[in-house]
């Protein structure tokens, strides 16, 4: 007995199997009678919690922060605390999946571009099927407004692909001033280093072993991960095609976005080109300094490998 709630109980106990008088009950407990006396005005939540678990079943990897978000869309008007007391009473805590150790240390941040199209980055995920033939997965995103650009699956993807696949979202999009990646084959072949010639976007490579150098887009691949790949089974190629279509459209035009103020990416993209946006998302631009310091500033590919530093 810690709880109001848990001395009215004891209290109603006393009154019932002793025949006790309330004011009796509550001197054995040492409890103010207001307290036993006090009814709850606390409103019927019963059609927020059902929503609320619906929506927690549907983002299965979702937390209450980035659901409290969802339901203010849809016109609850609730605040944060009253969906986290209701995400923590039907149990809906996303459970944290175990990861390796990591060393801790101080870094400096990826300075944000300025605008849409400053800065892609891309990288590989993979992942395999139900018959368990692997496959993989190109992602490119916009640095600025975190958009995903494309996600584009197969059994493989060469640099020629690459290229193929950066040409179809520059007819759509527009051509990035920079595109930066890892030092992985597909982007160091010649088919990447003669397209990045031909159409004058700069490549930058990150140094061998700096993953957090490409931050943005291991950031979005974490979430890839959570939310889609470890949630779904795909039966075959054109099956994980179209569900990473129709995941990438959820995540820029409806999965509200932490850092961009519970933004999509999307609103984030048309707020910041109608200049309509919040100041902070002004702050901070894409200054000319190197991405990342080379380990080993030679090589012997001095024009292809040409490190972010």
């Amino acid at each position: 007995m810690v709880t109001p709630a848990g001395y009215r109980e004891a209290a109603g106990h006393l009154q019932a199997a002793y025949e006790m008088s309330e004011r009796r009950a509550c001197r054995v407990l040492g409890v103010d009678r207001t307290s036993v006396r006090y009814q709850a005005t606390r409103p019927d939540d019963g059609a927020l919690r059902d929503r609320l678990k619906a929506l927690a079943q549907e983002r299965r990897r979702f937390g209450y922060r980035r659901l409290h978000v969802l339901l203010r869309r849809e016109g609850h008007a609730v605040n944060r605390k009253r969906v986290q007391r209701i995400y923590r009473e039907e149990r809906l805590t996303v459970r944290r999946r175990g990861g390796r150790k990591r060393a801790m240390g101080t870094r400096r941040p990826l300075e944000l571009p300025l605008a849409a199209n400053q800065r892609w980055s891309l990288d590989f995920v993979a992942d395999q099927m139900t018959d368990g033939r692997r496959f993989r997965i190109l992602t490119v995103i916009d640095n600025c407004t975190r958009e995903c650009l494309a996600l584009v699956a197969d059994t493989s993807l060469s640099g020629a692909r690459v290229v193929r696949e950066l040409d179809a979202v520059i007819r759509q999009r527009g051509r990035p001033d920079t595109i930066v990646s890892d030092n992985g084959t597909e982007y160091t072949s010649n088919a990447v280093l003669a397209w990045s010639d031909d159409t004058g976007v700069g490549w930058h490579y990150i140094a061998p072993g700096k993953p957090q150098q490409n931050g943005f887009n291991e950031s979005f691949n974490g979430r890839l991960r959570d939310e889609l790949l470890n949630e779904t089974l795909f039966r075959s190629l054109p099956h994980a095609r179209a569900v990473l279509e129709a995941w990438r459209r959820d995540y820029n035009e409806r999965r509200p976005h932490s850092k961009l103020g519970w933004l999509t990416p999307q609103a984030y993209a048309e707020a910041l080109s109608g200049q309509i946006g919040r100041s902070a998302a002004l702050v901070g631009g894409c200054a000319d300094r190197p991405l990342a310091n080379p380990d080993n500033p030679s090589s012997d590919q001095p024009r292809t490998l040409v490190m972010a530093g």
